[in-house]
């Protein structure tokens, strides 16, 4: 399998799978090939493909980083951050990475699922110039056609079988403008308006309304960080004011700041800072905290909305 032409750095093929047998074949030799060539290598994919992944490789696989993406990519916008750059950079002096991300699995919700395209397309964009290849499988027995519609979309390069051909429909940004949807909020959703002589109230009305709702302890200091970040955002660069809502949706609670703000950068809060700059760590250190962030942005104003499980 190759994974970069001539004079490419970075490389993005998606991988679909039918069954085990086909989930190995298409895993374990990419990383054997890594391993070989000596690259830095990272598996990050659900618990059950890890062990698949684990027992293909035996022994072989003692040099690999291994995650289980239901745990460090629960929230798809920690991802780049959290996990693909967190392990690139700490290997950008040694030549190419190799990294399997399967952040599409199915029993993502329909909520989710949105936040876990654009991070696909996003990708594209976060390492261009990298020398990073990452393999991203799908399992396209189970997952629904339009998710590997989407693949296609958000892939340079599709293997499929014993085949592997560019993508006719490869379109990142239009994959990004088209997630970009209104994020409704319920009609009893608690709301307060709030400007920059009001943060500390608009702070505890959120605090106090977690509380009833059956949000505490780490989750709600959780809960008090993201507000303070996303709150002090819209008055700085939100226009001087904004709208805080939260509610209750099953065994999550959600919140979320409305602005006057233009977000611009798609990768705004998925971008590691650099250490000598001194702000751009509030949108960032929400997707760290939160279960799930989802994003809607005009050129009228920003929604930024978070979810926290009780």
């Amino acid at each position: 399998m190759s994974t970069a032409t001539d004079g490419e750095l970075f490389a993005h093929p998606a991988l679909f799978y039918r069954g085990e047998a086909q989930y190995t074949a298409g895993t374990v030799p990419f990383v054997r090939a890594g391993l070989a060539a000596g690259e830095a290598v990272a598996v990050a994919v659900p618990g059950t493909q890890l062990a698949l992944i684990r027992a293909g490789l035996g022994s072989g696989g003692a040099g690999v980083r291994f995650l289980d993406m239901t745990e460090v990519g629960r929230n798809p916008g920690r991802i780049i951050p959290g996990v693909l750059r967190a392990f690139a950079d700490a290997h950008a002096d040694s030549g190419r990475v190799r990294i399997i991300g399967e952040p599409i699995w199915p029993g993502r919700t329909a909520v989710e699922y949105p936040a876990c395209v654009q991070h696909e397309a996003l990708i594209n964009s976060a390492f261009r110039d990298r020398e990073v290849t990452i393999l991203c499988p799908y399992d396209a027995d189970r997952l629904e056609p339009h998710v590997l519609a989407d693949a296609r979309a958000t892939h340079p390069v599709v293997i499929d079988g014993d085949t592997q051909q560019p993508s006719a429909t490869y379109d990142p940004r239009r994959v990004i403008a088209r997630y970009n949807e209104p994020l409704p909020h319920p009609p009893g959703a608690a709301s307060i308006v709030f400007d920059p002589g009001d943060l500390p109230k608009s702070r505890y009305f959120a605090v106090q309304e977690a509380e009833r709702l059956g949000l505490a302890g780490v989750r709600l200091q959780d809960l008090t960080l993201a507000v303070a970040e996303l709150t002090t955002n819209s008055v700085l660069h939100g226009g001087g004011s904004g709208t805080l809502r939260i509610w209750a949706e099953g065994e999550r609670i959600v919140c979320e700041v409305h602005d006057r703000g233009r977000l611009t950068d798609p990768l705004a809060g998925r971008r590691p800072p650099s250490r000598d700059q001194p702000g751009g760590r509030g949108l960032l250190l929400v997707h760290y905290v939160a279960d799930l962030v989802r994003v809607h942005a005009t050129a009228d104003g920003t929604t930024i909305r978070f979810y926290l499980a009780r």
